[in-house]
């Protein structure tokens, strides 16, 4: 160790300790205090950081949104882009062409063609497969966009970049920083609320709807869809109003007092208003989760009852209930990645559909009746797209290259067929969409500029679309 380096440690030993230490100390708090504030996000001067609702930098086309994951990869060719030269060229070897793009060469076969019949509907004469009946109903109100494509042909890091912009786990999600930068209207509510699927958790389980480097409070809550909608919600007596409302007032004011001695710590303050919800939640998310106050004919079009539709369209049908009473971000899973159908291609997707298709149909519907669906973003995708060839004897392996996604509602063009894939499918083509694009898109319907959108850390301004030029797909706006 050198002169030099035990004489500046000694100096700043001496310098913490004294009252240039202190007004040092003094300054660094209010940069960091300063830092947390940095983003275009608000924050209070005491690191505290809500759900009360925020003024948008655009004027908004869309107050929510609806979220439907198709955990596993929807095979684009097999649902909204046919390809007649699957169907002329069936049985013929591509695997040259692309064999750096296949994640198991060992299966890979030759081109396969669609099993299932497409038909247009509506009257943009949309392209639809017939394993969505009810959907080919609702293509009027859909921006379809087939020029989707990604970075990552494996599930994690795939689910992890449309969740959050990047590959990388441990960073804010889509409703994380939805609810970030708009709050929430209903405050006896959640900003983000999670609809997972009972059957199990999604691939990166609940780091699909974490917080990140974001404060806590903006993390997804999980709602069940039956039974009580978050567990331990109701104290296990009753007492006396009163007494209830006095014992809230009493940690109020302790709360506030402990938190005032410790303002640059955001945890504190985020887990001050987790209780203080979780107690207005009370009343409010039973009401909300309370399918009986819905009639049977509403029931019965969300195919609630039925199966395979019971579970999704019970969750489908919450959705709509919490936008209705001014939650910002809903997002529904499937359990792990049943759209992943590495074999048996016809049978699987079929009963993806078949337990989705009439209960989203149903959503957009009964959103539009309402007149819920102009100010309500609905979205539906999965992490990647299929390839055009066959893997095993009738399956297909993921595709980075292209996927499918649509939007409808919240200022988007109904009826509107966005962007194009190659002759095969295997690659977007014209009018490309990123995921970054594709989350731009999104957040400038909300009323938030990507590029204004911040989080600063670590000298950075951190942003869910990154580093790299994301662009608002204009072209699907209505």
């Amino acid at each position: 160790m050198t002169t030099s380096s035990i004489l500046r440690r000694s100096f700043l030993d001496h310098l913490s300790g004294g009252i240039y230490g202190a007004a040092l100390s003094s300054l660094l708090s209010q940069d960091v205090g300063k830092a947390q504030e940095t983003p275009v996000r608000r924050s209070s001067s005491s690191g505290v950081y809500d759900l009360k609702p925020r003024q948008p930098h655009l004027e908004p086309r869309a107050r929510a949104v609806i979220h439907l994951f198709m955990n596993g990869g929807p095979s684009q060719m097999d649902l909204f882009d046919p390809k007649p030269e699957l169907d002329r060229n069936h049985g013929k070897s591509y695997f040259e062409e692309i064999a750096g793009e296949v994640e198991n060469p060992a299966a890979a076969g030759a081109l396969m063609r669609s099993p299932f019949r497409f038909a247009r509907h509506g009257q943009s004469g949309m392209w639809v497969s017939e394993v969505m009946p009810h959907l080919s109903t609702c293509v009027d109100d859909i921006a379809l966009v087939r020029s989707l494509h990604t970075t990552n042909l494996t599930h994690e890091p795939a689910l992890f970049q449309f969740h959050s912009g990047n590959t990388l786990p441990g960073l804010p999600s889509l409703g994380g920083w939805v609810s970030y930068g708009l709050g929430s209207v209903n405050q006896s509510l959640p900003a983000y609320v999670v609809l997972d699927d009972p059957r199990g958790l999604p691939v990166n389980r609940i780091q699909n709807w974490q917080s990140g480097y974001l404060p806590p409070v903006y993390q997804g809550t999980r709602f069940r869809s039956q039974g009580s909608p978050v567990l331990d919600l109701k104290p296990e007596f009753e007492e006396p109003v009163g007494v209830t409302r006095l014992e809230r007032e009493l940690i109020s004011r302790l709360d506030r007092l402990h938190q005032r001695k410790r303002s640059l710590q955001p945890e504190l303050g985020a887990r001050i208003t987790s209780y203080e919800l979780a107690a207005r939640m009370q009343l409010a998310a039973s009401d909300a989760l309370d399918l009986n106050q819905e009639t049977a004919a509403t029931q019965q079009a969300y195919g609630v009852g039925d199966e395979p539709t019971d579970s999704y369209g019970r969750r489908c049908l919450i959705a709509r209930r919490l936008v209705e009473r001014g939650v910002r971000f809903v997002q529904l899973f499937l359990e792990h990645q049943p759209w992943d159908n590495h074999s048996g291609l016809q049978k699987e997707l079929r009963q993806c559909c078949a337990r989705t298709d009439q209960p989203i149909a149903a959503l957009l519907k009964d959103l539009k009746s309402r007149g819920l669906l102009e100010d309500t973003l609905v979205i539906w995708g999965g992490e990647f797209g299929r390839l055009p060839i066959a893997q095993g004897d009738n399956g297909r392996d993921h595709n980075k290259n292209a996927m499918v996604g649509w939007m409808a509602g919240g200022g988007v063009q109904g009826g509107l067929s966005y962007g194009t894939t190659d002759d095969i499918g295997y690659a977007a083509a014209e009018n490309k969409v990123s995921i970054a694009d594709w989350h731009a898109t999104m957040l400038h319907l909300l009323g938030l500029d990507n590029e204004r959108l911040s989080w600063y850390r670590n000298g950075l301004e951190e942003k869910l679309t990154g580093v790299l030029t994301a662009r608002v797909v204009h072209g699907i706006l209505a």
